[in-house]
């Protein structure tokens, strides 16, 4: 690994107790694909040098959760350990392995899409635009969160975003591709959402009976590719 200056080394985190068993790494206060670069970065390296007081990792957009085994550290306080340990590492992203790129087929609009017009609509697109500019867009997965295997996606056309809707749905079916503001989503199970549904895909994000059970994963980029019903 390079030899880096912390004092000096751009995009270093601040380290913060969370609660009593965890650890809070903070990157930044935006979503921003290099913030959640250096998230993914720090995640797998910390899992590579995977110190013993570790017990999970949870990232986020600009955020990474340390999860710390308080009896890892006999009769020492564990986060402090842990906080010091952080505190001699330093993350850097150039070079981190290759992600993956997952293609996901989707059903646009029609009962799988309730909202795409509107969507298209909201852009100032016909829906037959809309869909050529969102299945174009390079999306990486941010996050996975709301719901266990729900991705959430960076890199929407920002002139694509819409707000999501006043009122939520009790429903929406599994595999719905939806979109939240600037950021894009699918649906893994069925379930309750207020994101603007544009689609549907027919692949099973998440199966418990899976290893790993979620098929997206943090930093995975992902390309919608439209399919006929």
């Amino acid at each position: 690994m390079p030899t880096i200056d912390r004092t000096t080394a751009p995009g270093m985190p601040s380290i913060e107790r969370l609660g009593e068993d965890a650890v809070l790494l903070r990157f930044g206060d935006v979503i921003a694909h290099e913030v959640v670069a250096r998230v993914h970065g720090a995640s797998r390296q910390i899992r590579e040098r995977r110190p013993t007081w570790l017990l999970d990792i949870v990232p986020a957009y600009a955020t990474l959760v340390l999860v710390i085994d308080p009896l890892a550290c006999a009769g020492h306080d564990a986060q402090a350990e842990a906080m010091a340990w952080l505190q001699e590492q330093v993350f850097v992203t150039d070079s981190a392995p290759a992600s993956r790129e997952v293609e996901i087929p989707v059903h646009y609009g029609g009962s799988d899409g309730p909202d795409l017009a509107d969507v298209a609509h909201h852009a100032g697109l016909d829906c037959t635009a809309f869909i050529e500019r969102h299945s174009a867009g390079r999306y990486t997965v941010a996050m996975l969160g709301f719901a266990p295997g729900f991705p959430y996606l960076i890199g929407l056309d920002p002139a694509l975003a819409m707000p999501r809707l006043d009122t939520p749905r009790t429903r929406v079916e599994a595999g719905s591709v939806g979109i939240g503001g600037a950021q894009a989503g699918i649906y893994p199970q069925a379930g309750p959402g207020g994101w603007r549904i544009i689609g549907r895909t027919r692949q099973v994000l998440f199966a418990a009976s899976r290893t790993p059970p979620a098929q997206l994963a943090p930093g995975d980029r992902v390309r919608f590719v439209p399919v006929a019903e």
